[in-house]
C-alpha cells in the first residue's frame, strides 16, 4: 500500500536528537515533543497527516494509559497505526493525580511513536536509565559518578607541580608590558630565574592578579 512506501521514506528520513538532558542520569534523551517537531517536515513532504489519541483501560487491578499513534495518506485516506502502553502509578511524590496521568500519556505517546517511526531509545521502562530518570541514582549511583568526575578532574585539571605553558609566559609577559608591572618583581616573589620555571597553578594566579590590575587602572 501507497500509506507504507510513505511510512518507509519517513522512517528513513527522521532524525530526532536527544535535546532533552537528565541532570540526575547523566544522560540525553529525546521527548515526544522533539520527535513531533523532526517529523512535522517529513509529513507535509510525503502529505500524510499524524493523529495521536490516547485512553485510559482498566487491565486487572490497575489502570493504564493506551496511545495511539496513526500515519493518514491524505491522498488515499490509508492509514498503519501503533499503540503503546503506560501503566499509572498509584502515587508520586511531588504529583497531584491530574499531573501522574499526564506524565503517563507522555510516555505512553512517545513510545507510541518510537514503534511507527522505528526510533531505537534504550532509555526503556526497564533500563537502568529509566530508573534513573524517574526515581534518580541510588547512592551507590552518586558515589561512583561522584569518583568518576574526580578521576576526570585529576586527570585533566593542571597538576601543582606542573610548569607554565608557554602560552601562560607569553600572556604574562604581554599582560606586564601592558600595565608596566616589572617581570623581576614576578621572578622575586616566586623564587625563580624565569617566568617558564612557574608552575601552571602559580602563572594563573599571577595572570588573575595582573588583569585585576589592569582593570583597576
Amino acid at each position: 500500500m501507497e500509506v507504507y512506501k510513505k511510512l518507509l521514506e519517513i522512517q528513513t528520513g527522521l532524525k530526532a536528537p536527544k535535546w532533552q538532558e537528565n541532570t540526575f542520569g547523566h544522560y540525553n534523551y529525546r521527548s515526544c515533543e522533539d520527535i513531533l517537531e523532526a517529523v512535522k517536515p517529513l509529513l507535509k513532504d510525503q502529505n500524510c497527516a499524524l493523529v495521536i489519541c490516547d485512553g485510559i483501560e482498566h487491565i486487572g487491578e490497575r489502570y493504564y494509559i493506551c496511545a495511539e499513534a496513526s500515519l493518514i495518506d491524505t491522498e488515499t485516506g490509508d492509514k498503519v497505526s501503533n499503540k503503546a502502553y503506560a501503566r499509572e502509578e498509584e502515587s508520586k511524590r511531588g504529583m497531584d493525580g491530574s499531573q501522574i496521568t499526564g506524565a503517563s500519556s507522555s510516555y505512553a505517546r512517545k513510545y507510541a511513536l518510537n514503534g511507527l517511526f522505528a526510533i531505537d531509545d534504550a532509555k526503556d521502562a526497564d533500563t537502568d536509565g529509566f530508573r534513573k530518570q524517574t526515581n534518580g541514582p541510588t547512592k551507590a549511583e552518586q558515589a561512583a559518578d561522584s569518583k568518576k568526575a574526580d578521576e576526570i578532574n585529576d586527570k585533566f585539571a593542571p597538576k601543582k607541580t606542573e610548569k607554565a605553558s608557554e602560552d601562560q609566559v607569553k600572556e604574562i609577559q604581554e599582560t606586564c608590558f601592558a600595565t608596566g608591572y616589572e617581570e623581576a618583581k614576578i621572578l622575586k616573589a616566586f623564587h625563580v630565574e624565569s617566568l617558564s620555571d612557574l608552575t601552571s597553578i602559580a602563572a594563573e594566579n599571577i595572570l588573575k592578579k595582573l588583569n585585576e590590575r589592569a582593570n583597576a587602572v
